[in-house]
């Protein structure tokens, strides 16, 4: 493959985290866009859908069905449950493949009757499909043609927690509070998210049955009680973490954590606790360490971008791995602030 161009789709590129990706993709040095699709706003050109995309601006959305010109990698940002089959032939066709959706994240097929509602049409693939969690797989990712990115979840709590529970410092009861903003429901008019009905409130949804939760135990291999929350902010994500944590202290838990993301570009374990907006635009995952000595629990905040390194600025660090490119390429921006 030529390392100089790459040419790229990125399947339902209208929704946030679709545009997203273009506009990373836009700033990078080797991955072209040449190709992107959407659902109801196939024939519209990406700047009548996303205005700030002011240099794809003559990209024209193709319809989901649309044959494709000859690819070498595809980001399918596509719902759940619409990507797997869209996976498959693009794999067949020898392109390689990013998805952001959660049908190739499970290794467990039968999880996805429980948690999604519905049977994988491919359970036998599944072990092709490398979890894109650059952190804890960095290895396999680099040259497979398959990646399952994470859930924007899964990742701040995997991040925060996943080193501590390998080394034997976090064990059960393991809880996980987290609070994303709105963009993380995506593109959709709801009532539910009306600007009216989210100003100045903060909920709990998907109480005891979010479907993040079984991503978290598959990486963390443990139970989890995970609770997430909508903030009334466009983009961003915290995640609070609390794991028994007997003989430890904080400075063990922060050496333990400094020690497992040393030579991590993306991942910072920071001296107080970290906020939203440090991450806001960024692929960067900011990590905040605690320990409440009384009840001998440890508790380890992870801020991200729910679109950065929760989707697709995580997308992005995870192609580049597969095409043996710098970890970083077209990922070096600061955040935007305030």
């Amino acid at each position: 493959m030529d390392m100089r161009r790459v040419r790229v789709g990125v399947y339902g590129a209208s929704g946030y985290t679709g545009a997203e990706l273009l506009r990373y993709l836009d700033r990078h040095p080797v991955l072209d866009v040449v190709w992107a699709t959407a659902g109801s706003n196939a024939g519209r050109r990406v700047i009548d859908v996303s205005p700030h995309l002011v240099r794809l601006a003559d990209l024209e959305l193709q319809p989901m069905d649309a044959p494709p010109p000859e690819l070498d990698l595809a980001f399918l940002a596509l719902p759940h449950g619409a990507a797997a089959v869209r996976g498959r032939d693009l794999l067949a066709a020898g392109v390689r493949v990013v998805d952001l959706s959660a049908d190739w994240r499970l290794s467990d097929p039968t999880l996805y009757g429980s948690w999604y509602g519905w049977s994988h049409p491919a359970p036998d693939e599944l072990s092709e499909w490398v979890y894109g969690l650059p952190e804890l797989h960095r290895d396999r990712i680099a040259g497979a043609r398959g990646i399952a990115n994470p859930g924007c979840y899964p990742t701040a709590a995997v991040l925060a927690l996943q080193p501590l529970v390998s080394a034997g410092l976090a064990v059960p009861p393991v809880v996980v509070d987290a609070a994303s903003g709105i963009s993380g429901a995506g593109r959709k008019v709801d009532a539910d998210y009306l600007f009216t009905e989210l100003d100045a409130s903060y909920s709990a949804y998907g109480v005891g049955r979010h479907r993040h939760t079984p991503e978290i135990e598959q990486e963390l291999g443990v139970p989890v009680t995970f609770t997430p929350h909508l903030a009334p902010m466009s983009r961003g994500l915290l995640a609070t973490c609390y794991a028994h944590a007997p003989g430890a202290d904080e400075g063990r838990l922060r050496e333990t954590l400094e020690r497992a993301y040393g030579g991590s570009p993306f991942v910072r374990v920071v001296s107080g606790q970290p906020s939203t907006k440090q991450v806001w635009g960024t692929n960067l995952a900011l990590i905040g360490v605690g320990h409440d000595a009384r009840t001998s629990t440890a508790v380890v905040t992870c801020a991200i971008d729910n679109l950065g390194k929760g989707a697709a600025g995580q997308a992005v660090q995870n192609a580049n791995l597969m095409l043996g490119l710098a970890e970083t390429c077209g990922l070096e921006a600061m955040a935007v602030h305030p």
